[in-house]
């Protein structure tokens, strides 16, 4: 959402148009923090009437084509961020100068479209473990099969022996908490 109304947008600039009062002075008068503000926005309605004081509803995507054509012209013509927006038919000369500080510390690969969003689960990890189980010769399959067997069968005995008897599973541990205490602290 933008910090101005179009309607408010429109009465500065009809008041700096027929009105005595400069940019400085409508920015003070409405206390806008800026000039420059008041400045675009009669630049981009001389230009463009009332849509170039509008904000787009929706982001429009533009292509690295697109940008570098943009950031070429700029440096060609040395025309001001304004001017290029005013050219290619933008009304936000912001976003020109963010795209030239991108294409300043990153270069083309800056201005590239980021992906958006959480990304998507991959299914990369379960076809791998297929694969694997694949290639393994059937014998370390009834080896890695056994293996997993023994570690189930040994967590189970754990399991019943705590439920059996919870308190002899504490007290072991309780023994052995001193132990590393008094280790910690002769460090």
């Amino acid at each position: 959402m933008s910090k101005y109304s179009d309607e408010f947008k429109l009465q500065i600039v009809k008041e700096y148009l027929k009105g005595p009062l400069g940019f400085q002075l409508l920015a003070k008068k409405y206390s806008i923090p800026s000039k420059s503000v008041i400045e675009r926005w009669v630049t981009a309605y001389k230009a463009y009437g009332k849509e170039g004081l509008q904000r787009k509803s929706k982001n429009e995507v533009y292509s690295v084509h697109f940008k570098v054509d943009v950031l070429h012209f700029m440096k060609q013509t040395g025309a001001s961020y304004q001017d290029t927006a005013i050219q290619f038919k933008m009304n936000n000369p912001s976003l020109i100068a963010n795209w030239n500080s991108i294409f300043q510390k990153q270069g083309i690969e800056g201005l590239l479209e980021k992906v958006k969003g959480r990304p998507s689960m991959s299914k990369k990890p379960k076809s791998i473990s297929t694969k694997q189980e694949k290639e393994m010769s059937r014998e370390e399959q009834l080896e890695r099969e056994n293996e997993l067997l023994r570690l189930e069968v040994a967590y189970l005995k754990k399991l019943k022996a705590f439920r059996e008897n919870p308190n002899a599973f504490l007290e072991k541990h309780k023994q052995r908490l001193p132990l590393n205490l008094k280790q910690k602290d002769s460090d």
